[in-house]
């Protein structure tokens, strides 16, 4: 079992369910390059997640950048926004009067994906909020930049069961420090790590290590 101290991001079910290698890549050898859709990501990300702002109006309270996490899937990160409503079913938060309803928003850059990803990663938020705050939380919202409109999410039983069977495998893969073997597809094309994969190699040693047998040589 990872400590504490080494939990999981939670963005990084996003490149799971992308790739296990590329997730591999970046949270188990440590590397990274940008291409234009990371670079694009980063700057919606970046108001979001401003830690300092907390706005209430009336029974809305509204938290950018909230520190969330999971012992139980052993995962940590930050939400984009996460909506407080006052609710007789919510919970005490310090500081504020009364019971508020959480809701994680979760931004993204384009528009709804095929797979089940995005939808994932904010039921992965959901359960963290749930296992801090001691609640149950029902739903969530996705906003897509390019249709500029939010997409409502029912976090069911199936979504937690796959979210939690996800991590098991990630959370295996890390502590034995594993990454898979490459495999071909369309969508390496829009890979920003197809010029560190080398694929040719991974059938023999990691990435990080092939480097670091061209340096010493």
């Amino acid at each position: 079992m990872i400590m504490d101290e080494e939990f999981l991001m939670i963005s990084g079910i996003q490149h799971f369910i992308f790739c296990r290698r590329q997730w591999a890549l970046i949270h188990v050898e440590q590397l990274w390059n940008d291409n234009l859709r990371t670079i694009e990501g980063e700057i919606i990300h970046e108001k979001c997640h401003d830690e300092s702002f907390v706005e209430t109006r009336k029974d809305l309270l509204t938290c950018r950048g909230m520190r969330i996490f999971s012992k139980k899937l052993n995962v940590s990160g930050q939400s984009d926004v996460v909506e407080f409503r006052r609710s007789k079913n919510g919970v005490n938060l310090f500081g504020h009067e009364g019971l508020w309803q959480p809701c994680p928003i979760e931004y993204k850059r384009g528009k709804p994906k095929e797979d089940l990803s995005d939808i994932l990663q904010l039921c992965t938020q959901v359960i963290c909020l749930e296992e801090m705050l001691c609640c149950d939380i029902s739903e969530g919202y996705l906003f897509y930049h390019e249709v500029h409109r939010r997409e409502k999410v029912i976090i069911t039983k199936e979504l937690r069961q796959q979210v939690f069977a996800i991590f098991e495998e990630m959370n295996s893969y890390y502590s034995r420090g594993y990454t898979p073997k490459a495999k071909y597809s369309k969508k390496c094309r829009n890979c920003s790590l197809k010029g560190l994969c080398l694929p040719k190699m991974s059938k023999h040693r990691s990435v990080s290590t092939y480097y670091q047998i061209s340096l010493e040589e």
